[in-house]
């Protein structure tokens, strides 16, 4: 994710180097990565459970390599837009978090995949600064050729360090399910969540597009000195989020922060459209990285929350894809409306589907405080299973599947009866 980010704060500084650049080709050499996630990202982890884990995140990381090298070679933007879609194909983060349930116990499962998004979130902020300063003293060339070590150092590490497992037990809780797909597709909070993570990293993809010429053209903050920027954008929207998500989870007011915060980056965006200034603008992009980190945080939590009992794996994989989606699309638009109108028209476009996000989340239900159980089932039929675990104080919601081992219960830890549930629990 450090290297697919890295590109962000300063290809459009580089374009010019291209002798065949246009705007719409510089939005789609940003987004195009993401069309090929989204196509790869839940066929590669159903592959991995057929063939296993290893096989695909070796070939998912060679593949990411050579998209760089390509990409660090190109002498032309269709020969960059090729690379980043070989980086794309290297869509591993599926089949990792699977590997990452094969190899925790129920207990550590959470904390393990808290762990990984906050490493995306922190490689986010690390590739807003290491882009810059690469890209200072190695060209654009250098931050692709950066990424390929960075995904060679990746094989290393899970040759070396990280274990195997033969037979890894299946746990629907962290694994896509194409049966349960279309199901989760008909639930209206997820279809508006899923909604939000593509809007939400269509509104970045698109900015950058005109964010790193914005700064360099306009506010005379030379590429040497971006990184800071990038530094005090980043740091700064991320201190001023922290209020609103201490506030919206304490005092369960995530409807209304988080409506709130959608209407803050399409205000920025409609302010940064039509008045420019060196105050006002860095003022702006502050409110929009910080609606934005809260955001990111809040959606997959709301998502976890909401998603039926044993669904969150595959809920995950539609959100994922989602998300890889909205950047394609962010590219894509932000490129087309540059060249097409001028940086206003991108900011103007990008502030109208932020509206039309907010407007699609005031049907939005904030989520109860729920939490998912993996219990183990015994040797009676599911049906006396089932109602067993679903007359103990507190259960919402149970899942079980013929044949399977695992069953998921809904549970609200607050009113739920542990030494009924507790003989239940799966342990390993």
């Amino acid at each position: 994710m450090l290297g697919l980010f890295m590109v962000l704060p300063v290809l459009a500084l580089y374009q010019d180097n291209y002798a065949d650049a246009t705007p719409f080709l510089l939005g789609l050499t940003l987004g195009i990565y993401g069309l090929t996630q989204a196509i790869l990202q839940i066929p590669l982890g159903l592959l991995s459970d057929r063939i296993g884990r290893a096989p695909v995140i070796i070939g998912g990381l060679l593949t990411f390599v050579l998209g760089s090298v390509v990409a660090a070679m190109a002498d032309t933007m269709q020969g960059l837009i090729f690379g980043r879609a070989l980086q794309g194909m290297g869509a591993i983060a599926s089949t990792l978090m699977a590997l990452l349930t094969d190899l925790t116990t129920e207990q550590n499962r959470t904390k393990a995949m808290a762990s990984i998004g906050a490493s995306i979130g922190l490689s986010f902020t690390l590739a807003m600064i290491i882009g810059p300063i690469i890209a200072s003293f190695m060209g654009l060339s250098g931050v692709f050729w950066i990424t390929a070590l960075l995904g060679c150092c990746g094989i290393l590490v899970f040759l070396l360090w990280v274990p195997r497992l033969d037979s890894p037990q299946k746990n629907r809780e962290a694994l896509a399910d194409l049966e349960q797909i279309t199901r989760l597709l008909k639930q209206p909070t997820l279809v508006r969540l899923n909604v939000g993570i593509f809007a939400l990293h269509l509104a970045l993809m698109a900015t950058f597009v005109v964010i790193p010429a914005m700064l360099f053209d306009q506010l005379g903050i030379s590429g040497d000195d971006l990184w800071w920027v990038y530094l005090a954008l980043l740091g700064g929207g991320f201190v001023a989020m922290l209020p609103a998500m201490i506030l919206s989870e304490k005092y369960g007011r995530q409807k209304p922060t988080f409506v709130t915060a959608i209407g803050c980056m399409a205000l920025a965006m409609v302010v940064l459209g039509t008045e420019r200034g060196a105050v006002l603008t860095l003022s702006m992009l502050l409110v929009f990285f910080a609606a934005f980190n809260f955001l990111e945080a809040t959606l997959p939590s709301w998502l976890s929350k909401s998603c039926p009992a044993g669904s969150r794996g595959t809920a995950m994989g539609i959100y994922a894809t989602s998300q890889f989606l909205g950047a394609f699309a962010g590219g894509v638009l932000g490129g087309w409306s540059l060249q097409q109108f001028d940086s206003n028209g991108v900011f103007l476009l990008v502030a109208v589907v932020l509206a039309i996000w907010g407007l699609f989340s005031l049907s939005l239900k904030s989520p109860r405080p729920l939490q998912t159980l993996v219990l183990k089932v015994t040797d009676m039929e599911h049906r006396d299973f089932v109602k067993i675990i679903s007359n103990i104080v507190g259960v919402e919601d149970i899942l079980v599947f013929k044949g399977e081992s695992l069953a998921y219960a809904k549970v609200d830890k607050k009113t739920l009866d542990m030494e009924s549930i507790q003989p239940y629990l799966n342990r390993n």
